[in-house]
This record gives C-alpha cells, structure tokens and sequence, in this order.
C-alpha cells in the first residue's frame, strides 16, 4: 500500500474498484522506477511550498497514446491525495490526435470520456472521474502549443523518441524521463485492448504511487 491515504473524493463507481486495485500494486514498481517516481514526487512537493500551480507537461513524440494516459492519470492521482494545486498537461514533438484506443481504454476503467468536439482529424475529449471534478480536455497538440504552459514547469518526457528529440525543452525548470513502452505494438492484433489496458494500469500505478510521495 502506498503511504499517504487517499482523501474523500467520490469516484465514478467503476474507477473507485480501479485506483484501489492499482494502490495495491507497489510491488510491481522496480526500484529504477521508484527513482525516477521520487524525482516527479520531490519537483511537485517542492513546487507546493511556493504560490503558485505545480505545473506538469508529459511528453511524447505524437501526443496520441502514452502522454495523454499520464496526464490524465496524474491529475487524478494528485487530486486524490489533496494535491489540487497540481495541474498537468501533455503535448508532443508533432501533433496528430487522441488515439481512439487510448479512449476506449480509459474509458474501460470508469474514467467518463466525451467527445467535446467532432473533428475528426483531432477530436477533442472532455476527461471526468468525479460528479465534481473540471473535465481534463484532451487533444493532441504541440508540447509549446496552448494551453500548455511555456514556463515554470517539468516536462516529463514518456517516450524514449521525444526524449531523444527534446534534449532541451525551452521554459521547463525540470526535464524528467519516465519512459513507457508503446502499446502501438499491439495494434489491429488479438491483444491489442489487453496491451492497452495493462499500459493504461502502469501509468495510474505509477502516477497515483508518485503523488503518494508528496
């Protein structure tokens, strides 16, 4: 079990089974990770002795699959343990659109997913996993682009693609590789929504065991 208890926020249902599932799976972190998770912890805790928002960018190179997951999951982590001056966002080294996978696999653990509008190059998703809590709009964008913040932030770079793209990312006070796999792989293959479920647990694993370290 993680360390810091949860505060009284009423999840969706579904999503409540879901996160208490992940909270007991610590065990499945490696020791390099926690590493790389402690750094995410530290920057956030550092940053809330200070006035203003904790700003958090997760990158990768299409902005479509895995910086979406960990935005979304991060926020809801931060949220989770009271940590409501966190925000986050995600953006790439080129823009595209939200997978529909990535979509149907949040939508699979009790997140509410709706589209917010139809374009259907880059369809914009409103995010909710709380009756009370702001949707998180989710597109793919620039990692510059707006709303995306241009300073004072740590840029959490997903893949090992756009961490080798983005040696610098301008205005970040901290650059952070926390790589995942891509479940692209598992594309059009029998596998596939169990390749995308199990990337879409890593992430809230991971995100809810960092926000647990503030």
């Amino acid at each position: 079990m993680f360390m810091s208890e949860l505060q009284t926020i009423r999840l969706f249902p579904t999503l409540e089974t879901f996160v208490q599932n992940r909270r007991g799976e610590a065990d499945q972190i490696s020791e390099d990770r926690k590493d790389e998770l402690k750094q995410l912890a530290g920057y956030v805790r550092d940053e809330l002795q200070k006035s203003d928002p904790v700003q958090l960018t997760f990158i990768c190179t299409h902005n479509s699959r895995r910086s979406h997951l960990a935005q979304i999951w991060a926020k809801v982590a931060a949220d989770l343990f009271g940590l409501d001056r966190v925000r986050t966002f995600s953006g790439g080294t080129e823009k595209t659109a939200m997978n529909r996978r990535i979509v149907s696999a949040l939508t699979r653990t009790g997140l509410q997913v709706d589209v917010k509008t139809a374009d259907e190059t880059n369809p914009t998703y409103a995010v909710r996993y709380a009756e009370r809590s702001e949707p998180l709009v989710c597109f793919s964008k620039i990692y510059s682009d707006s709303p995306n913040p241009t300073a004072k932030f740590a840029a959490v770079m997903t893949c090992s693609s756009a961490d080798e793209a983005c040696p610098f990312v301008p205005g970040c006070d901290l650059r952070l590789p926390i790589r995942y796999e891509d479940p692209k792989v598992s594309d059009d293959t029998p596998r596939e929504a169990e390749v995308y479920d199990q990337r879409c647990q890593q992430v809230a694993r991971e995100m809810l065991y960092a926000m647990s370290l503030v």
